[in-house]
């Protein structure tokens, strides 16, 4: 199973999973760090049994478009090799700037330089989103475009002007930022809190408070990310039952196990999914009594 950085909601999931994945006969090889838009290419051609779907890298492989505009037909066809097992709200873009920066809000940072995630990643149209929500309209900025993993570095080195970045809420990273340099987080408009389904994200809130070092004193709107455990068609039945069963049993214990993970203690199984429920998943929510949503059959 791909997936992403380690440290966030996306790497701590299947983390935290494996070992109770584990006790229950499957074992699941994780390889963290992954670019997601890549990983769901190889589930789709059956390269890959299973990895972390953000929600609009499936849209855009059903459309043949994004990442996936140079395929074309063939993404389309790709895409219906691809099956669910489950969705889980993820980590909050946090956008961040300076405390004592001349951004104040979204749209001061026209011709600043805005950092919008890694090389063909779904990020990138989410954080374009979450710019425009904010009122900074697309082409008033320079968009800049590295690896997750060194983002934080650039940023405190002056490589870009606001660092938007996805983290769970309390991110200890982000915290021990704020303390070496006041920080300040940009919000979306009030009227432009919940993003449009394709984007494939959640309105979300970070609290006032949450941060040590950050300037802002009352909440801050964002966008949350949605993912799905994305799984190829051809996955035996059982071992689809079993991963599906083995979360959705141990999810309770995950959410109190760190509290970046919190929120998924009352999160929507489907929140996030896209195309169809496997077979082996779709059985065990019908032992359960859990109605699978129509649009995923």
């Amino acid at each position: 199973m791909e997936t992403a950085t380690a440290a966030s909601v996306v790497g701590l999931l299947p983390q935290t999973m494996a070992s109770y994945w584990g006790e229950d006969g499957i074992n699941v090889q994780l390889s963290m760090g992954q670019t997601l838009t890549k990983s769901l290419l190889k589930v789709a051609s059956g390269k890959l049994d299973s990895a972390i779907v953000p929600t609009p890298a499936f849209y855009a492989l059903q459309d043949g478009k994004g990442p996936y505009a140079k395929m074309g037909d063939k993404a389309v066809a790709l895409s219906k090799n691809v099956r669910a097992l489950f969705g889980f709200p993820a980590s909050f873009y946090h956008a961040v700037v300076w405390a004592d920066s001349d951004i104040k809000s979204w749209e001061d940072a026209v011709g600043k330089r805005v950092y919008i995630g890694p090389p063909a990643g779904a990020a990138n149209n989410q954080i374009r989103s979450l710019a425009k929500a904010g009122g900074l309209e697309p082409g008033t900025y320079e968009e800049v475009k590295t690896p997750w993993g060194v983002a934080s570095q650039s940023f405190q080195d002056g490589q870009f002007d606001v660092y938007v970045g996805s983290f769970g809420l309390g991110s200890q990273s982000l915290s021990e930022m704020s303390l070496q340099r006041p920080i300040r987080l940009l919000s979306v408009k009030p009227e432009n809190r919940n993003p449009p389904k394709t984007a494939g994200m959640a309105g979300g809130v970070i609290p006032a408070g949450t941060y040590p070092g950050v300037v802002n004193e009352s909440d801050v709107y964002t966008f949350q990310t949605l993912m799905f455990v994305g799984v190829n068609k051809d996955m035996p039945d059982d071992v689809a039952y079993q991963l599906t069963k083995s979360y959705l049993e141990n999810v309770s214990k995950i959410a109190e196990s760190n509290p970046l993970m919190k929120h998924l203690g009352s999160a929507d199984p489907f929140a996030g999914v896209v195309g169809q429920i496997h077979p082996g998943a779709a059985r065990y929510y019908e032992e359960q009594g859990i109605e699978i949503p129509e649009e995923y059959k």
